[in-house]
């Protein structure tokens, strides 16, 4: 099955109502594009001080995953719609969100959410100050795939390509291609962005489409940008420029089919040895 995917990258800030036109005027550039599979970027609806997010947060059903539904339907899309601020339903209004990604069917129908697993605390360059996202954002726990129009996507979360057993896991449960919103930094971006995608999508047989921010947002932060699309063999496809923009390339299911065909390496582990 061949489609043509497309990565939104944004320069999302601490302007909820101006990010989320700046998402819908991406996704319809990509849909106008041809593309039936979208990715939005991580936490595109506020990207800024940790003390907003809890304002900032929804319910999931919310006013934003109604926008992207009622896009969904509009344009006919496969619809992941990066990741934002979840603030679950009954839970205390001082209760840490979730960064939580959204996918939608054709149809406007929310097919799955996930919650990230792998929270940032690290403090990747001395003389910045730490990440340390756990503090404000509650982590998820469980591996999500979705199947829509035979079509299977693992999801994860930015952070999360730093962990191969999670990616492993999801291509175990059948997935083809992996949806990667993200806010990565510009200090780790610069060096591991493309390595970890492209190790990712080799080793697992798998297509990327990594949609990331792109420049700086409050306070005194930088993204990296340069999403990427990748293939099964680990060739980058297409990959942005350092500005807010829409990448596209076409995919083909029967290219994963075939590189594991050529390199088995799931039908190769050996789990009796380095699971016990």
């Amino acid at each position: 099955m061949r489609m043509r995917v497309a990565a939104v990258q944004l320069n999302s800030r601490d302007d909820k109502a101006a990010n989320v036109a700046a998402a819908e005027a991406g996704v319809v550039e990509a849909a106008e594009a041809g593309a039936r599979l979208v990715v939005l970027p991580e936490l595109w609806t506020y990207l800024g001080p940790a003390e907003g997010n809890r304002a900032n947060a929804e319910p999931i059903p919310g006013p934003v995953t109604e926008r992207l539904a009622a896009l969904a339907r509009q344009y006919r899309l496969i619809l992941h719609g990066g990741s934002m601020l979840e603030s679950p339903a009954g839970s205390p209004r001082d209760a840490r969100p979730y960064n939580t990604a959204v996918l939608f069917g054709p149809d406007g129908a929310l097919l799955a959410t996930y919650r990230k697993i792998h929270l940032f605390d690290a403090a990747p360059d001395d003389g910045a100050p730490a990440y340390q996202e756990s503090a404000a954002i509650a982590a998820g726990d469980a591996i999500v795939t979705a199947e829509v129009e035979g079509l299977t996507l693992g999801l994860a979360t930015c952070y999360d390509l730093r962990f191969p057993e999670l990616f492993r896991a999801l291509a175990l449960r059948g997935a083809q291609v992996f949806p990667l919103p993200s806010a990565f930094t510009l200090e780790t971006g610069r060096d591991h962005w493309e390595p970890l995608i492209r190790a990712r999508a080799i080793e697992n047989g798998c297509y990327v489409v990594a949609a990331d921010q792109v420049g700086t947002f409050p306070p005194r932060r930088a993204t990296f940008g340069r999403s990427l699309i990748v293939d099964p063999w680990g060739t980058v496809l297409a990959q942005a420029p350092d500005q807010p923009c829409v990448v596209t390339a076409e995919i083909d299911t029967d290219r994963v089919a075939d590189v594991r065909r050529r390199i088995p390496s799931l039908a190769n582990r050996r789990p009796d040895v380095y699971e016990g």
